[in-house]
């Protein structure tokens, strides 16, 4: 069973003479254990994608299998409780909780997805064992750099084992060594897991962990060489 698999999926941004087909009748199916990196220019509806295959918008057409559930037709509660079981969300900005700390944060993640509280401590340990940031774990983002940040947002996706973890430029704003980190820990998890990994990005410095490369251009999804 495909951890995602979009079928056909077709969405519109906008109303009117204002109206954009980001995505056009997309198939893409990513298996557990895949890292598939996504590309394409700025405006070509990698975001929107994302968006998309996480049940954060609807399709207009189409078919979206998510974690074996279809979404298109389901209550929104029943697809945000199924999201925060099954997906991990990174984005290029770490949007951390400025009040909690990294330990804090990861936390909060275990605990919206319904994981036992000494389980999700374990796993909240070592991810930031993991990352290089075990003395941080009672830091606050002010107190961290923007890699490290980046880092405790890796492994807030990370904490509650995801089969799907979808990261929009993760590391976009990062210098090498952080990148490479960030790259790591999701290259990890999928070795390690059996989760799936899809990354938008531009960031060549991330295709040596990809499994496979997609390129997405005015809505239309081709595989790339």
């Amino acid at each position: 069973m495909s951890a995602l698999e979009l079928k056909g999926v077709s969405k519109t941004r906008g109303h009117g003479a204002h109206a954009v087909a980001a995505l056009r009748d997309v198939w893409l199916a990513v298996a557990p254990g895949e890292v598939v990196l996504l590309d394409g220019p700025s405006g070509s509806g990698k975001t929107t994608l994302l968006a998309v295959a996480a049940g954060l918008l609807r399709a207009d057409e189409g078919d979206v299998w998510l974690a074996g559930m279809r979404l298109d037709g389901a209550p929104p509660a029943v697809v945000r409780r199924h999201r925060s079981r099954t997906v991990g969300l990174v984005f290029q900005r770490a949007s951390l909780m400025p009040g909690l700390t990294a330990r804090e944060n990861v936390l909060l993640m275990a605990a919206l997805a319904g994981r036992p509280r000494p389980e999700a401590e374990r796993e909240t340990a070592r991810l930031l064992e993991e990352a290089g940031l075990a003395h941080r774990a009672d830091h606050r983002p002010a107190e961290m750099s923007g890699g490290e940040e980046q880092r405790v947002a890796v492994a807030r996706a990370l904490v509650h084992r995801p089969a799907l973890v979808l990261a929009d430029e993760p590391t976009a704003s990062l210098d090498g060594a952080s990148g490479r980190l960030v790259a790591e820990q999701l290259r990890a998890l999928a070795a390690a897991r059996g989760a799936a990994v899809v990354i938008a990005t531009h960031d060549q410095r991330l295709t040596p962990v990809a499994t496979r490369r997609v390129h997405l251009a005015d809505g239309c999804l081709v595989e790339s060489p």
